[in-house]
């Protein structure tokens, strides 16, 4: 499991897991890791005030098992966010993103996220800062096809120049409108309609940019499917942490042409058991990495004892490796899981 990486022939943007808040923190990436050799994987959303002006680089820990790895910085400020980015780049990310695709009320007020779509020049500004700050380390950008009462097929091709015109020549579009009012950020990942058919349009008008699509993607089929209609990746959010196991212990096959990895859900638990043992040996609490693996076994006889130990002990003191096995336990190997619905 802790084999050194081989250089990759295909992108590793090719098929990514979405920045995700509170979710895709050090631990979640690192499980998901074992999953898949080849896909990208984000942090949370860090903002840059709170590197720079807050000095919390610890926000930038993780392990080097998790490459290929991007950091999503969150900020509106170009001087900021270079600095940020020259952090990012002294903890060796292999990417640097800027959000400018959440609509949460609490990013809003720091001119964070999708409000941002409504300001491409600005937007321009950072990523000239961010990308100079970066040397060799690509700067990219994941966005919304709009905001509020703009219209998509004017203001994102507009956003995609700008952008494009500032060096940037790899974006991610969430395929759907951000509400910043009236909507919560639950709400519009699932109200706004989805407009994939802009988005697909967008990959053709712009064939020096590389796209990746994100928004509704639940299974590989669909990601293919976004793929062979000319997108050059496809980002995964909710269902990859949810359900992770028919998204990533098959993806280095069926996105990357690799060979496939072998290993199953009870394969993927068990080698976690020494990643838990060194976190909790340096003091850290079992349920902060349990917590990304209740849904291993979607679907699957015995998933819901798996999640019920696991939920109910993690908190203990003194929960430790054993309360895994426990949980392991609750769940036949060798059985499929049944198919799920978004």
């Amino acid at each position: 499991m802790d084999q050194i990486r081989q250089p990759q022939t295909t992108p590793p943007w090719r098929l990514s897991v979405a920045p995700m808040m509170d979710w895709t923190d050090r631990h979640c990436r690192y499980f998901h890791r074992l999953m898949s050799r080849e896909a990208l994987l984000y942090t949370e959303m860090v903002t840059a005030p709170a590197l720079v002006r807050g000095g919390a680089l610890h926000l930038l820990d993780y392990n080097p098992q998790e490459h290929p790895v991007a950091v999503q910085l969150g900020g509106s400020d170009p001087d900021e966010l270079a600095a940020a980015t020259r952090a990012c780049v002294g903890r060796g990310y292999d990417e640097v993103n800027l959000n400018v695709g959440c609509p949460s009320d609490r990013v809003q007020s720091g001119t964070f996220g999708a409000v941002l779509m409504k300001t491409p020049e600005l937007v321009a500004e950072c990523v000239a800062a961010m990308r100079e700050a970066a040397g060799n380390v690509e700067v990219t950008v994941k966005c919304r096809i709009g905001v509020d009462d703009q219209e998509p097929e004017e203001v994102l091709p507009d956003f995609l120049d700008k952008i494009g015109a500032a060096g940037v020549t790899r974006a991610t579009i969430h395929a759907r409108k951000a509400w910043l009012q009236g909507l919560s950020p639950k709400e519009n990942r699932e109200v706004p309609p989805l407009n994939y058919d802009l988005v697909y349009r967008m990959a053709r008008d712009f064939p020096d940019m590389s796209l990746s699509i994100n928004g509704g993607v639940a299974t590989l089929d669909e990601a293919r499917a976004h793929l062979a209609a000319g997108m050059d990746g496809v980002m995964i959010g909710r269902r990859a942490y949810h359900d992770p196991a028919p998204v990533l212990l098959d993806a280095d096959e069926a996105i990357f042409g690799a060979a496939p990895g072998g290993d199953s859900a009870h394969d993927i638990a068990r080698a976690m058991l020494p990643y838990i043992e060194r976190h909790l040996a340096a003091g850290g609490r079992l349920h902060e990495i349990t917590r990304h693996m209740l849904g291993l076994f979607t679907g699957r006889p015995g998933a819901r004892a798996w999640r019920r130990v696991l939920s109910e002990g993690a908190t203990k003191p003194g929960a430790g490796p054993a309360l895994v096995e426990e949980a392991l336990a609750q769940v036949p190997e060798g059985i499929a899981a049944e198919a799920q619905t978004v």
